[in-house]
């Protein structure tokens, strides 16, 4: 497995704007839902979402369908498993977990979101969600109504491609998270943990070697198969073989290139 992959596999990263009717709420969250201009263009976060590589027409296109977003607190659920499906979100603030209820009770986490991302994808199938979204901080998202977005992508070829490529992503990440579990040690998956959300920190203009963890410790062992208390020991031994400064949720990485050096004897074996 690739570092690429296994990046794409902790994180597609795109964004879209909301379409033209009002979904309707679903018994799963109390969200507040605004109807604002907002635009593709002026969107700080455009070269991450469905407007990049479109043309300036194409963008005024896709600004005609823009007209909701939807606040959501921490601990909320955006939506969750078997609520009808018929939008998706983009993220414009804040963070998010993706998780599914198995069948001895536990919460098993299987994505984190975070600003620029699309949600919602695990209900085109089969018009209903399959996976529960929770905000792990006050957050704020764009609401595309899933029918205007398939009329708009059959007018705007670009955007068409662009969506292909946002599906392509989740197929990618989701493999190469089976491919996480199924063959790198603790310290490996942990250290692959932290390298991606430098990047995607990074990507949104932030530091890259620093930044607070929005998920617990908890949650980051169920993304990754790992039991609560191995994910605790291997943050003391990166802190203590000086890869990584952990205080509270504040993580610093300090030897980037000894965290990769961890996944080069991976790849090489």
């Amino acid at each position: 497995m690739t570092m690429s992959t296994t990046s794409a596999a902790l994180g597609a990263v795109v964004q879209i704007r909301p379409v033209a009717t009002a979904p309707q709420s679903t018994s799963s969250t109390a969200a507040k839902v605004e109807r604002c201009p907002t635009h593709c263009s002026s969107c700080g976060l455009r070269e991450l979402c469905l407007p990049c590589g479109l043309s300036g027409a194409d963008i005024d296109r896709l600004d005609e369908l823009v007209y909701t977003r939807k606040r959501i607190k921490r601990g909320e659920s955006l939506y969750q498993s078997g609520d009808s499906f018929k939008s998706l979100y983009a993220i414009r603030s804040g963070f998010f977990k993706s998780s599914v209820l198995l069948e001895d009770g536990r919460d098993q986490v299987t994505a984190f979101h975070m600003p620029g991302e699309i949600m919602g994808m695990d209900g085109i199938g089969t018009e209903h969600h399959s996976l529960n979204a929770v905000a792990l901080e006050d957050s704020e998202v764009c609401v595309i109504l899933f029918s205007s977005l398939e009329q708009a992508s059959m007018e705007v070829r670009g955007l068409q491609r662009q969506f292909h490529k946002v599906m392509s992503r989740e197929l990618v990440r989701d493999q190469g998270v089976m491919m996480l579990l199924g063959t790198m040690r603790a310290e490996e998956r942990l250290a692959t943990f932290l390298l991606n959300l430098s990047q995607r920190f990074m990507a949104r203009g932030y530091s890259q070697t620093e930044f607070n963890l929005r998920m617990t410790r908890e949650e980051i062992g169920s993304y990754l198969g790992l039991k609560l208390e191995t994910v605790s020991r291997i943050f003391s031994r990166f802190h203590e073989e000086g890869l990584v400064a952990v205080q509270q949720k504040n993580v610093r990485i300090l030897d980037v290139a000894g965290l990769k050096r961890m996944l080069g004897r991976h790849l090489a074996n």
